[in-house]
């Protein structure tokens, strides 16, 4: 099939102009196999964190927080040395051999309370770490106006993966037994670096796509060499800039919430069974639910809305849903109660929220799309999740019930909402400043021709 004709059959569902359907295609099967891999682990590392001890999460979430800060200018130093093409690949085997690592240690049995605390520990790591890459590649690739046209249809690729992960869990962790499963997530997560480098390749026609709409000259791909600058270049980047403090208070209450509801999934799903293999069931279930929901909504709605609405209204759909499940949640803290909110805020999250604050790192400069960005995605995020823990630890410890805490959450998730409004403001400055100079550059090359 040519590529006339697959912009034909991808112009029914998604926005896409000639130029972009290469990149398109890689980047929605980068991160189908990414969160595929991810999604084959997600329900074992709930169940890992059940058998380190419900009581024992802020302290794993802690030790998440100070593994983070540790692997942040690792990160950095890596990204101002290497070129695009050879760092993200680097992540992706570091982590598959991590992988080889832990099945070894569970299939011989090694300390297996000990080993199950560590990987939750590296799962939480690895999820953000790799996400995080995979996105700040496509604030690299896409500019604003593609990233609200196609951000949606990419983020499908990765709900298709969500989808497939939970179906190989639910159907093969009784019969197999979760461990054997990290076979298949290390091989998922190679075919991922077999589609960024693919990915990798189409970017320079892009790239000449989106000169030649604005009328300028080809640029020389970015992506060729290392951002340089130091390796811990991203906090100051953060503390400097209003823009990047909101987005970082953004993915803050996103934590908190999102820690919140987790810790009451865990309290009420260990309360309703003792079975290992039960309880990741249920974990699975949760996230087989998420991924058909969230598919349909990226492939028919997401693109459209945020290109109608803009990227802070659609930022601010996901605190609209905690405000109402919180409130569920006060009215009636049970098994389904909890599924349905993880189920429906999740989606929300993926669907509409997650691709809509991605838009708002397109506007950035090259080296903040990496550096700061890791640091929101990775140090605020874990932080905000450690200080979660403990607050939510804190405060089941004054003996509040988990409905009460519930109630407490919903003026947070008001005061979030409002933050993403603003922040959508500031971007469609951001974007319309980032045009302008576009145009100016294309007005002078002209003229010097």
């Amino acid at each position: 099939m040519n590529e006339t004709v697959l912009h034909r059959w991808l112009a029914r569902v998604v926005s896409v102009r000639p130029g972009e359907v290469r990149a398109l295609l890689w980047s929605f099967a980068y991160f189908f196999c990414l969160l595929a891999g991810y999604y084959v682990l997600r329900p074992l590392r709930d169940e890992m964190g059940i058998a380190g001890g419900v009581q024992n999460l802020q302290w794993l979430f802690t030790a998440t927080f100070v593994v983070m800060l540790a692997a942040v200018p690792v990160f950095g130093a890596v990204v101002a040395r290497l070129p695009r093409r050879r760092f993200i690949p680097l992540v992706y085997h570091f982590f598959v051999a991590n992988i080889a690592i832990f099945w070894l240690l569970l299939t011989f049995d090694v300390g297996k309370v000990h080993v199950a605390r560590v990987f939750f520990v590296w799962i939480s790591v690895f999820n953000l770490f790799a996400v995080s890459v995979f996105w700040s590649f496509m604030a690299d690739l896409f500019a604003s106006e593609q990233g609200k046209r196609l951000f949606g249809f990419i983020a499908a690729g990765g709900s298709a993966g969500a989808l497939l992960g939970p179906a190989v869990t639910v159907g093969l962790a009784v019969p197999l037994g979760p461990v054997n499963l990290l076979i298949v997530a290390a091989l998922l997560l190679e075919a991922a670096v077999v589609c960024a480098l693919r990915l990798e390749s189409a970017a320079p026609q892009l790239k000449a796509g989106t000169d030649a709409s604005r009328g300028a000259a080809p640029a020389s791909q970015p992506g060729a060499a290392g951002l340089g600058g130091g390796w811990l270049a991203g906090i100051p980047m953060v503390l400097r800039s209003p823009y990047l403090a909101g987005i970082a208070l953004w993915v803050s209450l996103l934590s908190l919430a999102g820690t919140f509801v987790y810790f009451q999934q865990a309290n009420i799903v260990a309360a309703a069974s003792d079975d290992p293999a039960v309880r990741t069931r249920i974990f699975a279930t949760i996230d087989l639910a998420i991924g058909i929901l969230t598919i349909l909504v990226q492939c028919l709605a997401t693109g459209r809305l945020i290109t109608r609405f803009g990227a802070g209204p659609a930022a601010a759909f996901l605190p609209f849903v905690f405000c109402f499940g919180f409130l569920a949640l006060a009215l009636t803290p049970a098994l389904w109660v909890v599924m349905a909110f993880q189920a429906v805020q999740r989606t929300a999250n993926f669907a509409i929220s997650n691709p809509a604050r991605e838009v708002l790192f397109t506007v950035l400069a090259r080296e903040e799309k990496y550096k700061a960005k890791n640091v929101i995605d990775i140090v605020v995020f874990r932080g905000a999740d450690a200080v979660s823990g403990w607050l939510f630890a804190a405060l089941r410890g004054t003996g509040l019930e988990l409905s009460l805490i519930s109630l407490a959450t919903v003026p947070v998730a008001a005061g979030w909402l409002a933050l993403a409004l603003v922040l959508g403001r500031a971007h469609e400055h951001r974007a319309r400043h980032t045009g302008l100079h576009a145009a100016a550059d294309a007005a002078s090359a002209t003229k010097g021709a």
